[in-house]
């Protein structure tokens, strides 16, 4: 009985301290790593890195070092850890495989927080739709339309097609198509729109707008009007452009044939 007993005490004495070990490891490797993710996250914020970034690489972080610790306490208990090690990564592996396209979003997602080809409130085009950006996620882009739809993009179909960012230069190009009658007198046409255009205080004067010729149709002369003005502009601009152009046409006695052939070869989406 005693020779049980005896060898009782001596393996609650060896697992007894092995055990509290590996308590300690737990909780001076949690203190540990919770220190080192306030460094790395007080690192990024000072260097001024996206707030999304930070808290993805401070979770990253902690969630790392706390597996060293785990694997570190379970080790002292005699634990053979290799096994374990080799479960997680079959694990993650499968997981991996499943999540293939929200893995692809992830990643886009963090490129695009990082490298900063927009940033909210900006109009982009990309995808095949446009609109203003309203969030930037890790895993999709919201959009408002200039309709107020909604557009969620996930973040892997937005960086593989071209984006365009109408906002981010601050000024943008009104392109404009108008047509005279071949009879009509094309340096009295020139000068009215030069008239109109500078009607319009919200025209920069620089770069100059451009006008001419710039097609002779079959039944018009076609003049590119190429003012440029704020982006926030643009389409209040154009309208009133349009509008200004054709009344003054009318009153001095220029002609607009109709139909006009339209020589833009994309289409004007984009909302400034």
């Amino acid at each position: 009985m005693e020779a049980i007993l005896q060898k009782i005490w001596e393996i609650t004495t060896i697992y007894g301290i092995k055990a509290i070990i590996a308590l300690l490891i737990l909780f001076f490797g949690r203190l540990i790593a919770k220190l080192v993710t306030r460094i790395v996250k007080r690192i990024m914020e000072r260097s001024k890195v996206d707030p999304t970034i930070v808290k993805f690489v401070g979770n990253l972080t902690y969630i790392a070092l706390m597996a060293f610790v785990i694997i570190a306490a379970l080790g002292q208990l005699g634990i053979q850890t290799a096994s374990f090690i080799a479960v997680v990564a079959a694990a993650g592996l499968a997981i991996g495989l499943a999540l293939q396209g929200s893995l692809s979003n992830f990643a886009a997602g963090f490129l695009m927080i990082i490298f900063r080809p927009f940033t909210v409130g900006d109009f982009i085009e990309g995808a095949g739709v446009a609109g203003t950006v309203e969030e930037i996620s890790i895993f999709t882009t919201v959009l408002n339309s200039p309709d107020n739809k909604t557009v969620i993009i996930p973040n892997a179909k937005l960086s593989e097609d071209n984006i365009v960012n109408w906002t981010t230069k601050g000024t943008r190009r009104v392109d404009l198509v108008m047509g005279i009658g071949y009879e009509d007198d094309i340096d009295k046409a020139r000068q009215i729109m030069k008239d109109v255009i500078a009607k319009d205080e919200r025209i920069l004067k620089n770069p100059e707008p451009q006008i001419a010729v710039v097609e002779l149709a079959d039944s018009s002369v076609n003049f590119v009007v190429r003012p440029w003005v704020n982006a926030g502009d643009y389409w209040d601009v154009y309208f009133a452009l349009t509008e200004n152009i054709k009344k003054t046409f009318d009153a001095q006695g220029i002609s607009i044939p109709f139909p006009q052939r339209d020589v833009h070869m994309y289409e004007h989406k984009a909302e400034g």
